[in-house]
């Protein structure tokens, strides 16, 4: 009895030691066929940037498996109050210098990244089945124009583009009253395509990309360029990850899709 005892706790040992080294195996496998988790990399930039910056966060996952591009688009001045309030932000992308210029003051972004990416231009769109004819900003004054939709200045940069335009022109009191504020471009094409404004201000870009037709009335004429900054947050351990996605929009397929939307070189 006491061998035949020994003879079966010796063989209960062994499959004892097979089962384990069986569920190791399986847990080993298990984990190795699972597949990684990608890392998030969260971009807050200009909402005029919407379509473009879609496509090329797609690209950029195509060629960086191991990434996730997260978007936040607004107002440029939103996201940068966003940013300073301490939102998780990696890459911000502005539609204005003014805008990167009051980052890098308060030390939100990396200076040595920031770079400007693309350019724009400013328009004044009105409805599709507008039958107006504006050449000037001086045609706004015209009764017929009761609404007209234009970012927030304080905190949209094309509203801040097309108020130093109005102003130059001397319009900019006398057209007050029919000013409907918007709180990105976006809203603004918006309004003007609903016909819920006979006249509007927005970028090239917008107009171009713009589900429903409307009509261009003029080119608006600024003093300084509409150019697009980029640079790397600081502070969220990202820095390299935010660094080459900055590079990917500067490459040769970033700007090709940006050409696509409409967008110049800077």
């Amino acid at each position: 009895m006491t061998s035949l005892h020994c003879i079966l706790k010796t063989h209960s040992l062994s499959l004892g030691r097979a089962l384990s080294s069986l569920r190791a195996g399986l847990t080993l496998l298990a984990v190795v066929a699972l597949p990684a988790q990608a890392a998030d990399l969260m971009v807050a930039a200009a909402s005029s940037l919407t379509n473009a910056f879609g496509e090329i966060g797609k690209a950029y996952e195509l060629a960086r498996p191991d990434t996730r591009v997260l978007f936040n688009f607004g107002g440029s001045g939103q996201l940068l109050q966003q940013i300073s309030r301490g939102a998780p932000v990696d890459v911000f992308a502005s539609a204005d210098i003014d805008t990167m210029d009051r980052a890098d003051k308060q030390r939100l972004v990396l200076s040595s990244s920031r770079v400007n990416f693309a350019a724009n231009k400013l328009l004044l769109v009105l409805p599709g089945d507008s039958d107006l004819k504006i050449t000037t900003l001086a045609g706004l004054a015209e009764p017929q124009v009761q609404r007209i939709a234009i970012g927030t200045p304080e905190t949209v940069p094309v509203g801040r583009y097309a108020k130093r335009a109005l102003e130059k022109a001397g319009m900019w009191e006398g057209l007050k009253p029919k000013f409907i504020y918007t709180q990105n471009v976006r809203q603004s094409l918006d309004y003007v395509f609903r016909g819920e404004v006979e006249a509007g201000f927005v970028y090239l870009t917008d107009a171009a990309t713009s589900p429903v037709k409307v009509l261009t009335a003029m080119e608006v004429p600024v003093e300084q360029p509409i150019l697009y900054p980029i640079a790397a947050v600081k502070g969220w351990g990202n820095q390299n990850r935010a660094l080459d996605f900055i590079a990917f929009v500067r490459s040769e397929a970033g700007q090709k899709i940006l050409g696509k939307y409409g967008f110049l070189q800077p």
